[in-house]
């Protein structure tokens, strides 16, 4: 009779385990020895800001190949390493201009605090003339703009920069409603870092913009700074003056200060020689939006020992976001024909800034 209700009783907890495996929001589950039912998790979702796309079904294929230890493409996790653009790539660069242009047109303008000399003054009103009345930047208008940045912010701490970009980031979006400057990431592409993440890869920023802007906008998206590359300015201590640093031992006291001599302006072949000089290895991946990516995706591509993989964002989403559709397609042919994978925030996108953000007219304050 015992042996008759033990088995009835296994019998019932059998079938309660079936019962609890059918279940739709259970992946597995089992017994153990002692007969206590295991339940495992449904397994993460990472893409649910994302339809399903060609670009998406890329990255997918490639990560999991390469993270899979019996395929001949298998990558060791200290040799992922994935490289981003960030203005258009993964923050906003449409409202109409990119974050750094639009600070020093508010910084030599704007800013109340602040008395630009006249070269300054200058770049940030052909800055203001693009963006309102849409003329053409000179040529070569990044390196000037880079100069004058330079010059713009020279003699602030480090503490102070980063505390006026954040300043700067906390207003409102030109050309949105519900959103500020320093929240207007794409929120798909954030999912891509955190797939990325939990697949063993180390991501670093590789942008344009000035280092320590980007350092400041990445750090409430949990980006580190040792994992931000930008243009940079050369920097002194407090009390250095023109000294050589080689010659001068800094104290206890000082603090790091900018100045407005250039060092580098990070774009094209630059962001591939800042990598292989900070970073040390050759990606495997590279995710960017524009030319001034190509040779950062040429480099992931050249990759001897590893499989690699690039992919190019283009912003042809005029409805959700200030874009020039036309433009946007020609390009996306012409990263396609280069071998790098498109994504299009119109069709791969479910939203771009999430919920509540809306599109609007840009509005002006009275020069």
């Amino acid at each position: 009779m015992k042996q008759l209700l033990f088995g009835f009783a296994k019998s019932l907890m059998f079938a309660a385990t079936l019962t609890l495996c059918s279940a739709s929001m259970l992946t597995s589950c089992g017994t153990t020895e002692d007969n206590t039912v295991t339940i495992a998790p449904k397994p993460k979702e990472y893409f649910t800001l994302w339809n399903q796309c060609e670009a998406l079904t890329a990255l997918q294929d490639y990560v999991k190949d390469v993270t899979n230890p019996t395929s001949p493409n298998f990558i060791p996790t200290e040799d992922r390493i994935a490289t981003f653009d960030m203005d258009g790539t993964f923050v906003g660069e449409l409202y109409p201009s990119y974050f750094e242009y639009n600070m020093l047109e508010y910084r030599a303008l704007d800013d109340a605090t602040y008395e630009a000399p006249n070269d300054v003054k200058e770049t940030a009103q052909e800055i203001r003339d693009f963006v309102r009345n849409g003329k053409k930047l000179p040529d070569h208008f990044d390196m000037k703009h880079a100069y004058a940045a330079a010059k713009a912010y020279s003699g602030m701490t480090l503490a102070e920069f980063d505390a006026y970009v954040k300043a700067y980031a906390a207003k409102p979006a030109n050309g949105f409603t519900g959103m500020t400057y320093g929240e207007s990431f794409y929120k798909p592409m954030l999912q891509v870092f955190e797939y990325l993440k939990d697949n063993g890869f180390t991501y670093y920023v590789v942008s344009g913009s000035d280092r320590f802007i980007c350092r400041a906008l990445v750090e409430s998206i949990g980006i580190e700074p040792n994992r931000v590359i930008g243009m940079d300015v050369k920097l002194r201590s407090t009390s250095q003056g023109t000294e050589e640093g080689v010659n001068y031992t800094m104290g206890r006291e000082e603090d790091l200060v900018r100045t407005d001599e250039l060092i580098i302006k990070n774009l094209k072949t630059n962001k591939v020689l800042q990598i292989s000089q900070e970073i040390g290895k050759v990606p495997v991946l590279s995710f960017g939006n524009s030319g001034g990516d190509t040779a950062m995706h040429n480099y992931a591509l050249s990759n001897k020992k590893y499989k690699s993989a690039a992919f190019m964002l283009i912003a042809d989403d005029d409805q959700r976001d200030h874009a020039n559709r036309e433009k946007a397609l020609t390009l996306g042919e012409q990263w396609r024909q280069a071998g790098f994978h498109v994504i299009s925030m119109r069709d791969d996108f479910k939203t771009i800034y999430g919920e509540g953000v809306v599109k609007t007219d840009f509005t002006f304050p009275a020069e």
